[in-house]
């Protein structure tokens, strides 16, 4: 009995030194969105290069980080849309007195397939698209093909960004929902890919994703370019945001300041994003 007594007290020493060893780390978690994973994470790559902390970068969708922030599993949560008032009353509940960064702005773009005649699309009828009420492309001017809509799962911000924005026409009293055939992915570039080998469908993507294996089409003749996104003039344009505690390590607080620096920016920029300024 002492010796089982005498390795408890071992095996509960040896636990309280990890936990202490665990708490002194340095190790700054982020979490979430994966609209902004990859420029998260070349903020945090630079940021490490020179500072002397270690910075774990994962993503899950915006839901998935900002519920992290709330339940105190990571430092800053990633999100491309922004945190609910449901969400800020459970993190006063759990004392997080919410911080709101916004890192810079992002176009949601529409893609399809390089092989599709359609150029541009207006608001109203890409709702219609999305809510499944038009099918087939030769509705509008296209090939006699069905469509086949693709969309962000219900994880992500941009998911939720796009059906308050386009499928419920920016009524906040809306109910509609995105169509019952539509095809949830679990990512910008599952989407992507899809549409790259797919000639009759259609997604979208955040403006850092888009590169020449896909055609963006313009909405309501408006292209998502860095200026009509900065200018507000693009119809599905919106911040992206790290969320954080504001009583968070001075660690923490510097890795953002670093994020709205002059180097932080150009970062964004270099990603994809539209910067601050």
């Amino acid at each position: 009995m002492k010796k089982i007594l005498k390795n408890l007290a071992l095996l509960l020493v040896f636990s309280l030194s990890f936990q202490q060893g665990f708490a002194k780390s340095n190790i700054i978690q982020l979490k979430g969105s994966d609209t902004i994973l990859n420029l998260s994470q070349a903020l945090t790559e630079q940021y490490m290069k020179q500072n002397k902390v270690r910075i774990s970068v994962v993503g899950g969708g915006s839901g998935i980080g900002i519920a992290a922030l709330l339940n105190k599993t990571t430092d800053i949560a990633l999100a491309s849309r922004s945190i609910k008032d449901k969400e800020i009353k459970i993190a006063k509940e759990n004392g997080i007195d919410v911080q709101e960064t916004i890192l810079g702005f992002d176009g949601i773009t529409i893609i399809v397939n390089k092989n599709n005649k359609i150029k541009n699309l207006d608001s109203i009828t890409l709702g219609k698209i999305f809510r499944g009420e038009i099918k087939n492309w030769k509705e509008l001017g296209g090939n006699d093909s069905p469509i086949i809509v693709l969309s962000r799962d219900s994880s992500s911000g941009t998911h939720e960004f796009f059906k308050e924005h386009i499928i419920r026409e920016n009524n906040p009293k809306g109910t509609q929902e995105y169509g019952e055939k539509t095809l949830y992915m679990p990512s910008n570039e599952a989407i992507k890919k899809e549409v790259a080998k797919n000639g009759i469908a259609i997604g979208y993507i955040g403006m850092g994703y888009m590169d020449d294996s896909v055609k963006a089409i313009s909405i309501d003749n408006i292209s998502a370019s860095s200026k009509n996104v900065l200018d507000k003039t693009y119809p599905i344009a919106r911040a992206v945001y790290w969320y954080s505690d504001k009583n968070s390590s001075p660690e923490v607080q510097k890795l953002i300041s670093f994020a709205l620096s002059s180097e932080g920016q150009k970062i964004v920029n270099t990603e994809g994003f539209v910067p601050l300024k």
